[in-house]
């Protein structure tokens, strides 16, 4: 199985531009930070992905990730990453994984590469909406 090329230079490059493909962690206490994680058990690719997110906006404003798995992951992974800066955390549902597989043109043995961006969003999203729920309770408690 060949990767494509889009997948091979977006490997090459987050290997030697890591920091400027969102390689990284925000600090979990931050209360502006919505996490998601998700893996896939069948072939061992897991991603961490930290939205730092607006809260009044609800605008993603940076976007770090950690991807353990193979090129088409890590690729996929960057993908998400440009997708999803500046748009707001409902625009960012979205985001279908055929969109991801689409761009970096994915043969059928990688996709599920592709539904772990999709998912980490998607988990990223109800933990955004976990912290809201809890400020909006604490503000009303007071």
């Amino acid at each position: 199985m060949a990767y494509s090329k889009k997948v091979v230079d977006r490997f090459n490059d987050v290997l030697n531009n890591p920091a400027s493909h969102g390689v990284g962690r925000f600090d979990p206490n931050d209360p502006n930070i919505a996490t998601g994680m998700t893996g896939a058990p069948a072939c061992g690719d897991v991603m961490k992905l930290d939205l730092k997110v607006n809260p009044d906006t609800d605008v993603i404003e940076d976007v770090k990730f950690k991807t353990y798995g193979c090129g088409s992951a890590i690729a996929s992974s960057t993908m998400f990453v440009e997708m999803l800066k500046g748009i707001t955390m409902t625009e960012a549902l979205e985001i279908k994984d055929k969109d991801i597989a689409q761009a970096l043109e994915l043969p059928p043995i990688k996709l599920h590469c592709s539904v772990l961006a999709e998912d980490s969003i998607k988990r990223a999203l109800k933990d955004w909406d976990e912290k809201k729920a809890h400020r909006q309770h604490n503000y009303a408690s007071q």
